[in-house]
């Protein structure tokens, strides 16, 4: 199932200000994000007149709350997109949480991320809706198109030798690629050799939260 992509919806303010008030780096700005002129190394704290103000204590309803924005927000999804997932999640067989986390996972967006070729999913997702991305020797520029096992994912060759990719590339080389993928640089190719299982996903991810917040 191809989920519908809100694209006239995505969030177009600063996104730094995601990270503040999630307190913790989402990574959405790629290279910036590991210098010190990330935002959150400055000002950690959450936007807004108030912002200094010590962060309340979040309990039970709170604390979901703020666990599903930080992973919406990871994966660049909208609201009613991200519910979308979850309800699909719920019916597959299988831990819910871990089927939710599976589903982002493998997102083209998040699958072209996931092998350096872009620096963040913002970039990615700009990737595959501008057309550089083949997955199975076909053009597809939906980036929430679902990969699965056994495809193939390349550059376009007329977009092989683009200056973003390959600064990417550069970039993101030391960050390692995730066991249920595998990349040939010389011939910009990767390939989904699995599903990516829960350990997979390395950044801190409390899913059985989402998932009490949205059986209530």
């Amino acid at each position: 199932m191809r989920l519908r992509e809100e694209s006239l919806a995505r969030y177009r303010d600063a996104v730094c200000r995601l990270c503040r008030r999630e307190g913790v780096k989402l990574f959405l700005k790629g290279r910036r994000c590991l210098t010190d002129k990330c935002a959150i190394e400055k000002r950690n704290f959450a936007p807004g007149q108030h912002g200094k103000a010590r962060r309340p204590k979040l309990v039970g309803y709170g604390l979901q709350l703020r666990e599903k924005q930080k992973v919406r927000r990871l994966y660049g999804i909208m609201e009613d997109q991200f519910r979308s997932y979850f309800e699909k999640a719920a019916a597959m067989r299988g831990i819910t949480g871990e089927n939710l986390l599976r589903l982002l996972e493998l997102r083209l967006d998040n699958a072209v991320y996931r092998l350096g070729l872009a620096t963040s999913r913002a970039a990615a997702r700009q990737l595959v809706r501008h057309g550089h991305i083949r997955v199975a020797g076909r053009k597809v520029n939906i980036p929430s198109f679902q990969v699965v096992p056994g495809q193939e994912l390349a550059v376009r060759e007329a977009s092989r030798n683009s200056t973003a990719i390959q600064r990417a590339l550069d970039l993101t080389g030391g960050r390692g690629i995730p066991p249920w993928l595998e990349f040939d640089r010389a011939n910009m190719k990767g390939r989904v050799i699995s599903l990516p299982k829960r350990e997979d996903v390395n950044f801190p991810i409390e899913e059985q939260m989402i998932v009490e917040l949205y059986s209530k």
